[in-house]
């Protein structure tokens, strides 16, 4: 199969962040697939553009075998507040329509990933141009998460962006989600009929992340030695909620062997600084994102993983990609995210379950990990035995081909 894939945040290579399609890509090429990828010129997390994208329309190049990817124009207004990031939404939808259309060659089939919703649009348009069936996959449940946290006000948007949404579902020959909540939510609330969906969750790249000794190189740097580290990884946005993890940190800063690390990058990440520097924190440490070939040692040098969102009602659909992560590298989790993340870590029985947003639990969680190390490995150990058996993304990509696949055939 030739496949189209329309994804404004695909990674570059050894990048960071959250790498589902570059794995997927990589799985199909082995595969006998060719896969072209449109994606954005604006990091996701960092919100900034590289020099070699600075002025430039499109670039296209290749990206591992088989893999070509245009990166597309996005305006540099993304991390300039909610209108700034909107007209970064624009700008590629724009400019990847006019790469689907004029630059990708003949293709058998278009998947459109969102977040961002308009996404969607774009993949709508090259699939009426190139006379392809889209696939339509849903990562976030948007506009829904917008409104819950607040970015989404203005009731002319809301209304247009659930048009959008209605029209994408409509237009779609397959929709792909990442939880059964989405598909609940589709088939209950959205009236879409059950047939028309499919569920590859998120996984674990475990060639990438898997467990090995916690005594490295990143250990040694930070002098962790005799400590106990709390970490997180990934992005700092207003999603994830982090002061709950550097008020945990000042709730714990009399033990001196209890360390904390924040590793990412994001809109918040000032704030958070500000907030550690007001309590004088020195049991908390901010690690900048780090690339694939390097995360994976600081996922490996945590006694302790934590997957943090904001208390929204939204957020009980979703599985955050790093608590597959975490599994993967045989970490316990505390895992401060209600609904079915909570319930997916509790029925591997890899961690722990606080109330998003509860510093206290949070704080009670920690200190019972670190009273209790044979409790963290036994987490860790049911942790990776779940996502080996369950969840890994080489199994997930053929899955998703399976789909692919049949839906060409019923073409």
């Amino acid at each position: 199969m030739r496949i189209l894939v329309v994804h404004q945040y695909f990674l570059e290579e050894n990048d960071a962040g959250s790498s589902r399609f570059n794995q997927f890509a990589k799985f199909w090429t082995k595969r006998g697939h060719i896969v072209t990828i449109i994606a954005g010129t604006v990091h996701y997390i960092t919100g900034k553009k590289d020099k070699e994208y600075k002025g430039k329309w499109i670039v296209s190049k290749n990206q591992g075998r088989n893999v070509i990817v245009h990166r597309t124009y996005v305006s540099s207004s993304y991390n300039k507040g909610f209108l700034g990031r909107f007209w970064a939404y624009i700008t590629f939808m724009v400019s990847s329509c006019w790469a689907g259309i004029f630059l990708a060659k003949r293709q058998d089939l278009i998947i459109a990933t969102s977040p961002p919703l308009l996404a969607g649009i774009s993949g709508m348009i090259i699939s009426y141009f190139k006379k392809i069936p889209l696939v339509f996959e849903v990562r976030d449940l948007w506009p829904e998460s917008a409104i819950d946290m607040g970015i989404l006000r203005s009731k002319i948007l809301i209304r247009l962006s659930f048009w959008l949404e209605r029209l994408i579902y409509q237009r779609s020959a397959k929709i792909n989600v990442l939880t059964p909540a989405f598909k609940q939510r589709l088939v209950e609330v959205k009236h879409i009929s059950p047939n028309k969906i499919s569920i590859v969750p998120n996984g674990a790249d475990l060639d990438i992340f898997k467990p090995m000794n916690e005594n490295n190189w990143v250990r040694k740097k930070y002098d962790f030695k005799n400590k106990f580290v709390v970490m997180y990884m990934g992005a700092h946005g207003v999603a994830n909620g982090l002061s709950l993890f550097v008020d945990a940190a000042k709730a714990l800063e009399k033990y001196e062997d209890i360390v904390f690390m924040l590793v990412g990058d994001g809109m918040e990440k000032p704030k958070l600084k500000e907030r550690a520097s007001k309590y004088n924190l020195k049991n908390l440490i901010f690690v900048d994102s780090q690339p694939k070939s390097k995360i994976v040692d600081y996922c490996v040098a945590a006694d302790v993983c934590c997957a943090i969102l904001k208390k929204v009602e939204t957020f009980k659909t979703v599985y955050p990609n790093k608590i597959f992560d975490y599994m993967a590298c045989a970490k316990p989790i505390i895992i401060a995210i209600d609904g079915v993340a909570r319930e997916l870590i509790e029925r591997a029985k890899a961690g722990i379950y606080v109330e998003p947003e509860n510093v206290t639990e949070f704080v009670n969680a920690v200190l019972k990990l670190y009273n209790d190390r044979n409790s963290c490995a036994e987490y860790g150990e049911n942790g990776f035995k779940f996502v080996k058996r369950y969840y890994s993304r080489e199994k997930l990509a053929q899955e998703y081909e399976r789909i692919l696949e049949e839906l060409m055939a019923n073409e």
